[in-house]
């Protein structure tokens, strides 16, 4: 098996063998881009390592060897030679993880090295610099040594890095790991190896792929690249470029540099770096050489790409070239422009905007008024587009969910991605708009700003001190990322508007999917807000929400604690008035589009008094005393709520319950369409496990419907489903489709019933089972495929014996993309999830389809 590739032997189609920089570094090579030559070392090899107890045999090795052999002689370069070789030795995951590993610089270098170097470049400070930073970065990603104690030791350093100063770092690393600085610039290799390998599996990379769901079983692969080297003289640097503005989407080149620098410089944000276009006049023919190279990546690639490079003496070259991260209002404006520009189709276009970023867009911005008597604190870089409000934290490890955070550090670095991943907002003080911070935050679809040198933290103190104001930890601040202006207190925010580059690109989204998508819905605020944002009508109206509003709380608890057969009718009547008027202000708002409405679903004594003054004011209600209504309270407490006593089996102990609803529906339809409006009222049976269970129901609820229609002397069209939620109901599918007008699983229940996890207790031990790698997705966020996922396909395949049946998912994973390719793949006809979840969706819808539609 072949383990080892040069540049030339691979392509970015190979990006799951090689990596995504190796893959880019093939494909720069084979279009004849200046890049420096380099081996790759494939993720299959890292996969190896793992298996065999995290060890480099000796077929790698020598298969390395055998492959730095033919470097050495592609470079006129050779390890530890008279014209030295040294190279950087880097991670490179098949999906970009930005900051996530580690990276070696330098990594060849000796004392003998060190000599010829001084002989080559005539220049002893440039030589020493690059074996200090070498010894320092070896220390730490290798070894383990912090990287403060190198700081400190520099920082007592009275003149220039000399001979004696390397040995005080080589003895450092040799006080701190009890070993010897290697001298062997293979030992060196394959120590440096042996640590990339190792940080797939460290920390803050483990916590990157979590949060933006990566296979943890994909590997990284090792890109090891002959060195060129900005820190040479005035007329070298380094530098980071997008071929487009990734916060705003416009066709403009944009980045930095910074001259006299090796490439960690900027990306961690060491030193403040000047904009790309400065480069222009300190550097006039290098600038136009990058300009073309910007071309003819985003042409090849067809996406905007975040290129780094390197200039010695004046020599281009290209380190990496990745499809860059970018706001998610950049996306969709990059995704439009280049159809226009007739660089890709729009399926391709669709293809390129992540979809789970899409909510970012409806959060809106400052209101003007508010801004205009804003306290402006100072202003940093525009890191990473949109606005955040929350309060002050200097600490990663402070940062929680239970409040809105605002970031506030330094600078960033892998080990702040839990507390950036929580937080609402991102500061910095050191670092550009291309350093760890900025990146992050904007693949997050994070506010973020950066650069902000005004700021002066005391973390003893836990406040910092802004342009003369002090802002104590836990007061409120607000952030632009769109301006990079930093504002005490809370400002208000302006509604969420669609501009009319998304409006065109939700469009096309919807001309190409096939899945409906749908909203989840119990209000007339959210029946508003998900048509709004181009839900095509309700898959999911939950009832039991509607009593939650205005004190109809009291109306339920009437008639369920009610004993007197009269008591119990006028609590039935004024719930019949009650949802009747809730149902017609819904499908006033839906119009012609379908409401699907879930009748009761959950435990009754989920509405009953809990609290002494509810109980004392039911008693008061019903006129009887307290000590009743906690006995009755008692008696409809079940040991098990999420099996017990709910759904459809309210309608077969108390059937005047869904009757009393379903004449609210039905009358309220008729109403509608006395008005002219065609509603499409579709009611739906939960938690059924059988037919004979929900014929039952069924019978009951037809029966009540036509005396309506005779009451009414008028009819309407409308369908009776089922709610998919019990292992059982999935393997008695063909049964309950035959009378069944509509199949809907709910995913949520089902995946409680299949795995035996509760949503609620769950969260107390499931974060160890994805540390161990037993589950790889949360099942209540994505959809498990193995199991529950394999129960849906089932009872899909089953329902289809009735050719007339239609069937979604109305569950939390309706909105989630992963889960939505799955029932693009296995047929359902409609999604339906939260109306802020709706733009996701059909985004998502989209995608889907174009990957599956063959």
């Amino acid at each position: 098996m072949k383990r080892v590739y040069l540049f030339d032997e691979g392509n970015k189609s190979m990006i799951n063998l090689l990596g995504g920089k190796g893959g880019n570094l093939s494909e720069m090579k084979k279009i004849n881009l200046p890049i420096p030559e380099g081996i790759i070392i494939s993720t299959e090899a890292c996969k190896e390592y793992y298996k065999k107890g995290k060890v480099l045999n000796e077929e790698l090795r020598d298969e390395v060897l055998e492959q730095i052999n033919k470097l050495e002689k592609l470079t006129g370069k050779k390890f530890e030679g008279e014209k030295p070789l040294l190279v950087s030795v880097r991670s490179g995951a098949p999906v970009s993880m930005p900051g996530m590993m580690d990276t070696i610089l330098n990594l060849g270098m000796n004392d003998k090295v060190v000599e010829n170097m001084i002989h080559l470049f005539k220049n002893e400070d440039f030589v020493f610099e690059l074996y200090y930073r070498f010894i320092e970065m070896f220390s730490e990603i290798v070894m383990g040594i912090e990287r403060e104690k190198f700081c400190k030791l520099k920082e007592n350093l009275s003149g220039k890095i000399d001979k004696n100063f390397i040995e005080k770092a080589k003895n450092l690393y040799c006080i701190e790991s009890g070993e010897k600085f290697p001298e062997s610039a293979k030992e060196q290799l394959f120590m440096a190896i042996n640590s990339i390998f190792n940080s797939w599996e460290n920390e803050r990379a483990k916590t990157y792929r979590k949060l933006n769901r990566i296979d943890e079983d994909m590997g990284t692969a090792v890109v090891v690249q002959e060195m060129v080297f900005g820190n040479l003289n005035d007329e070298s640097g380094t530098g980071v470029v997008f071929t487009r503005n990734p916060s705003t989407g416009d066709k403009e080149i944009f980045g930095e540099y910074i001259l006299k620098a090796q490439g960690e410089d900027i990306v961690a944000g060491i030193r403040t770096p000047e904009p790309i276009v400065a480069l222009k006049e300190k550097l006039p023919e290098v600038y136009e050489e990058l300009l073309k190279v910007v071309d003819i990546l985003e042409k090849h690639n067809k996406d905007m790409q975040d290129i780094e490079f390197t200039i010695e003496d004046k020599k281009l070259f290209i380190l990496q070239t990745r499809n860059g991260k970018r706001t998610p209002y950049a996306a969709i404006k990059i995704a439009v422009d280049m159809v226009k520009e007739g660089l890709i189709s729009k399926e391709e276009a669709i293809l390129k905007v992540d979809s789970k970023v899409l909510p970012q867009l409806l959060h809106g911005n400052f209101e003007e008024k508010a801004l205009k008597n804003a306290i402006l604190l100072g202003q940093g870089l525009a890191g990473s587009a949109g606005v955040a409000i929350g309060r002050v934290v200097f600490s990663s490890e402070r940062v929680h969910n239970k409040e809105m955070t605002i970031l506030v550090r330094e600078e960033t670095s892998p080990e702040d991605i839990k507390g950036m991943s929580i937080a609402q907002g991102i500061v910095t003080v050191k670092g550009g708009a291309t350093s760890h911070g900025a990146v992050v935050a904007r693949g997050m679809g994070k506010c973020c700003i950066t650069g902000c040198g005004e700021i002066k933290i005391d973390e003893i103190k836990r406040e910092m001190n802004i342009n003369g104001h002090i802002v104590k930890e836990g007061e409120f601040i607000s952030i632009s990322g769109y301006t990079g202006n930093i504002y005490l207190g809370k400002l208000e925010l302006t509604e969420p508007k669609f501009d009319k580059n998304l409006e065109e690109f939700v469009n096309w989204c919807k001309n190409i999917k096939r899945l409906k998508v749908r909203m989840n819905a119990d209000t007339v605020i959210d029946a508003k807000l998900g048509k709004k944002f181009g839900a095509e009508g309700i898959g999911l109206c939950r009832t039991e929400h509607m009593f939650f509003q205005d004190n109809k709380i009291w109306t339920i608890r009437e008639m369920i604690l009610s004993c007197n057969p009269k008591e119990i009718d006028k609590a039935l009547e004024n719930i019949h008035q009650l949802q009747r008027k809730d149902f017609y202000n819904i499908f006033k708002i839906i119009g012609n589009d379908v409401v699907i409405v879930r009748l009761l679903d959950p435990p009754l004594h989920e509405f009953l008094p809990k609290e002494q003054e509810e109980k004392e004011k039911m008693a008061k209600i019903l006129g009887v005393s307290l000590r009743e209504i906690e006995k009755r309270t008692r008696e409809l407490k079940d040991e098990n709520p999420m099996l017990g006593h709910r759904g459809c089996r309210l309608a077969v102990t108390r059937p005047e319950l869904y009757n009393t609803q379903v004449r609210a529906i039905i009358e309220a339809g008729i109403q509608c369409k006395k008005e002219g409006i065609d509603v499409k009222p579709e009611i739906m049976i939960p938690l059924v496990i059988g037919a004979k269970e929900l014929l039952f129901i069924k019978k009951n609820l037809i029966k009540e419907i036509k005396k309506v229609f005779e009451e009414q002397n008028m009819e309407i069209d409308y369908k009776i489903g089922t709610m998919m939620e019990t292992p059982r109901a999935c393997l008695l599918a063909d049964e309950i489709g035959k009378e069944v007008d509509f199949f809907s699983f709910g995913t949520n229940d089902l995946t409680q019933t299949t795995m035996g996890l509760s949503r609620d207790d769950s969260v107390k031990f499931i974060p160890k089972y994805y540390e161990n790698n037993i589950l790889k997705v949360e099942p209540f966020m994505t959809i498990d495929e193995r199991g529950v996922g394999k129960l849906v396909k089932l009872a899909v395949e089953l329902g289809r014996e009735n050719p007339n049946i239609e069937m979604g998912i109305c569950g939390e994973h309706g909105g989630d993309p992963k889960s939505i390719e799955f029932f693009e793949k296995i047929g359902l006809d409609y999604v339906s999830c939260s109306p802020f979840r709706v733009l996701v969706a059909i985004v998502s819808a989209a995608q889907s389809y174009i990957k599956y539609k063959n």
